[in-house]
């Protein structure tokens, strides 16, 4: 349900980024996402009392490594934004999920089993599907020429973000490694101000800390997510976030998927309804259940965690 929910307001921010970037450069626009971000974040942290005490880590160079390769995922992903139709872009960020499993099995030593590489498969032949009609015709533009490469890059980056986000969450809090994240990329945007900002209107001015509300949120929900589950059984989740981006394209742009598109639509969303019903990560035998993180972990029946701090709640 977290990994749902993540999708949903992952796919709002990309439409608060694409609205957005028809004004503002992608610096700005990764600035005022990471910025506001900070403010969901903030409050997850006091809600959960981890704020400032919460805020301590003894893994700054893994907080750094987690950010620097989400930071230029975001660059990566506003730039595929500002030149492809939503339901496209998202559809190229579909290649991260798909390049997570095997990038799970190697790093995190995850085992997925036959229906969860299955699954992985057939939503690459989604993918594709949707891509096909990008292509069709003697020549492409150079605006989705480098709205495909910078998909791609994003989708090689974000899949080694999320095994940083696994590998922390043994120790670190979801709401921790979220904040550390946005003060990175915030300081990141704000260091292409010299570049040039433009002055938003207030439309835009809302998109942009539109981006950030739902940003900030879409990332704790995700980071819980990868806390509770196998990195590899989330992936294909992913993929319901293409409904959202289809029915975003239709409502705000009028643009409506041609037949091939939908198909691909259809079949994504069937490979994460098989993964949702799979037995579980090893062939022959139930996955066992998902440990919760350290700050979860108490009462009865559960071993104590690692030590607390004071005031971590």
């Amino acid at each position: 349900m977290l990994r749902l929910a993540a999708a949903g307001l992952f796919t709002l921010m990309s439409l608060f980024v694409r609205l957005a970037s028809f004004e503002a450069p992608v610096g700005q626009i990764v600035f005022y996402r990471s910025a506001f971000a900070l403010v969901p974040i903030v409050a997850y942290l006091l809600w959960r009392r981890q704020f400032p005490h919460g805020l301590r880590t003894s893994r700054p160079g893994g907080h750094l490594k987690r950010s620097l390769f989400g930071c230029t995922a975001m660059f990566f992903s506003f730039v595929s934004l500002a030149h492809l139709p939503l339901a496209l872009a998202s559809a190229l960020a579909f290649l991260a999920p798909l390049l997570l499993v095997p990038t799970a099995m190697v790093a995190l030593k995850e085992r997925p089993g036959a229906v969860v590489v299955g699954a992985a498969l057939a939503g690459f032949l989604g993918v594709a599907l949707m891509l096909a009609p990008a292509f069709e015709g003697p020549s492409l533009d150079s605006g989705t020429l480098i709205g495909v490469a910078a998909g791609l890059a994003m989708a090689v980056t974000t899949a080694s973000a999320k095994v940083q986000i696994k590998v922390l969450t043994g120790t670190e809090p979801a709401g921790t490694i979220a904040f550390y994240f946005a003060v990175v990329c915030a300081l990141a945007g704000l260091a292409t101000f010299p570049l040039g900002w433009a002055s938003p209107t207030g439309a835009a001015l809302a998109c942009l800390i539109g981006a950030g509300i739902a940003g900030g949120l879409a990332h704790i929900a995700m980071t819980e997510a990868l806390a509770r589950a196998p990195a590899s059984t989330l992936a294909p989740f992913e993929y319901t976030s293409m409904i959202w981006a289809l029915l975003f394209d239709a409502a705000i742009f009028g643009m409506l998927p041609s037949p091939l598109g939908l198909a691909g639509a259809l079949v994504i969303v069937a490979s994460a309804a098989v993964v949702a019903f799979a037995d579980g990560i090893v062939p022959g035998r139930r996955a066992p259940a998902a440990t919760p993180p350290a700050e979860c972990r108490s009462g009865p029946g559960h071993p104590p965690g690692p030590a607390r701090r004071p005031g971590t709640g």
